[in-house]
């Protein structure tokens, strides 16, 4: 009892003085600012219509070294270095739920339908960026290596700085396209398509690269992927049937919610496997992401985990570990003239290579310049995923403070303009007319064919009646995705604000 009343603010305890015995206290402080400071950020944000992680960098960056922390004794008491152990503990176990949720909303059925277009878009909008990114690395390293925790080869540097420039923050996309209205527009399924494709081949460069820096040689290296590659053919080729069978048999896939069994057994696959790929040197967030994936197949299952997990996650969790970020990101760093070319061509050559790629690539595939314009600009959104990948390289030593600072603005500054430059360059007013152009040539398509086949009939002597149109389906029209013979089908009326336009030529 002596005990608890010593530690009681009755007994003279400063509630924000650290306590390693009794860090709660301290931490509830921090949550409390750290979520008030962004919902503050996040109002004016929102009409921009700016996703809520740049609210939560920026409220980093408020609390960290920029500003708040050259408050006297500001850092020491709010934000004291014993307690970011905690703060990162918390962050992190987030992270491993979110990335299971990316996986989990990967739908790898739209690169299988889109397999041309998505690789196509994918490939340039990598290749490119990341050609270009080892070309500034060059001078990265060798102007800012020596500030690094870990002296780290320039080829692991190079790979590093490459995989950074290439990635695309496929969460954040699919949230932007929602809120455009693009989701189900060409538009919106080629960087969906490409998006997931771009998603996929990152996380292995990412993988490659972290595995290089834990590994004290080549053999390890081969030892760690070994391994990595057996876990995989562990979780789809045993886990998967097995989680199958278990949704199967507690009732979960015909009632569309998971219960409380199917919950604790797929947190122990997760854990599991965030636990194997952390310790053979990968990271935790890559076993996490892989059981996103083998969860069964059912889109109603999955939305109703998504549910059970993704509020506490994403409202509580997450935003400390991009808030940790901000704490992390110096702006006094970016102190002299050097510093701030590099990190205005960082800015440049991330936007101009993606943006570049993505949109030939598209325009190549049958899309007007427009319509391409639009889906390099929404490749070249970084946000989550960036500073998840740049968190993983401050961790592991590659980047020093300061250049970790200087991608954090390029990160920033990308995600920024993604939804203005994109309303800019494809209007509501643009993609109506689109609309009604791709409808119209479906349109034309099928009567062709159809005329085709009443020829090839009556040329042998065959009479063709056309088929009566019931009532419903005079209401539907058939419009296609992105390749030939994929079709989904729409309510004809929702295009009549459309047909005032005449044909886009």
């Amino acid at each position: 009892m002596a005990g608890a009343v010593s530690t009681s603010v009755f007994s003279g305890r400063n509630p924000s003085e650290y306590d390693s015995a009794d860090p709660l206290v301290l931490f509830i402080i921090q949550l409390v600012i750290i979520h008030v400071l962004c919902r503050l950020l996040q109002y004016p944000l929102a009409y921009i219509r700016q996703p809520r992680v740049i609210a939560e960098v920026i409220g980093g960056v408020i609390l960290g070294p920029s500003v708040m922390s050259r408050i006297p004794h500001f850092k020491e008491r709010i934000f004291p270095t014993e307690s970011i152990a905690m703060l990162t503990l918390v962050a992190n176990l987030g992270l491993v739920f979110f990335l299971f949720l990316v996986g989990l909303e990967l739908d790898l059925s739209l690169v299988k339908k889109n397999f041309k277009t998505a690789s196509i878009v994918a490939f340039m909008g990598m290749a490119v960026p990341f050609g270009l990114g080892v070309a500034v690395s060059v001078g990265l390293y060798h102007q800012f290596s020596g500030e690094s925790a870990e002296s780290v080869s320039f080829g692991i540097y190079a790979l590093f700085v490459g995989v950074a420039m290439s990635i695309t923050a496929f969460p954040v996309l699919a949230r932007i396209l929602t809120e455009l209205k693009l989701l189900s527009s060409y538009v919106g399924i080629v960087v969906l398509s490409a998006g997931v494709a771009n998603d996929i081949v990152g996380w292995c460069l990412l993988a490659l690269t972290v595995a290089l820096v834990n590994a004290s040689s080549g053999i390890i290296v081969l030892y760690i992927f070994l391994v990595a590659f057996g876990w995989v053919v562990v979780l789809f080729v045993l886990v998967k049937p097995l989680l199958l069978y278990a949704a199967k048999k507690t009732g979960s896939l015909e009632e569309h919610s998971p219960s409380q069994f199917m919950i604790l057994l797929i947190f122990l696959v997760i854990v599991a496997s965030a636990f194997l790929t952390d310790v053979i040197g990968i990271h935790a967030i890559f076993g996490a992401f892989l059981s996103g994936m083998i969860i069964p197949e059912d889109k109603e299952f999955r939305a109703a985990i998504a549910d059970k997990i993704e509020v506490i996650i994403t409202l509580l969790f997450l935003p400390l570990y991009f808030v940790l970020s901000g704490l992390n990101t110096n702006l006094g760093l970016l102190d002299n003239g050097i510093t701030w070319a590099y990190t205005i061509a960082i800015i440049c050559i991330a936007f101009v290579s993606k943006f570049g790629g993505a949109s030939v690539a598209a325009r190549y595939t049958g899309l007007q310049w427009r319509e391409a314009s639009a889906v390099g600009s929404l490749m070249s959104c970084k946000g989550l995923v960036e500073l998840i990948v740049l968190n993983v390289g401050l961790q592991a030593g590659i980047l020093s403070q300061r250049v970790f600072t200087m991608f954090v603005v390029m990160a920033l500054v990308l995600t920024f303009m993604t939804t203005p430059l994109t309303l800019w360059i494809y209007p509501t007013s643009y993609q109506e007319k689109m609309k009604y152009f791709h409808d119209s040539e479906v349109r034309r398509s099928s009567r062709d064919e159809e005329n085709a086949s009443r020829d090839e009939l009556s040329e042998t002597g065959a009479s063709i009646a056309a088929p009566r149109q019931s009532a419903e389906e005079a209401e539907l029209e058939i419009v296609p995705t992105v390749e030939k013979g994929l079709w989904r089908r729409q309510p004809l009326r929702q295009m009549k604000a459309a047909m005032k336009f005449p044909r886009y030529i």
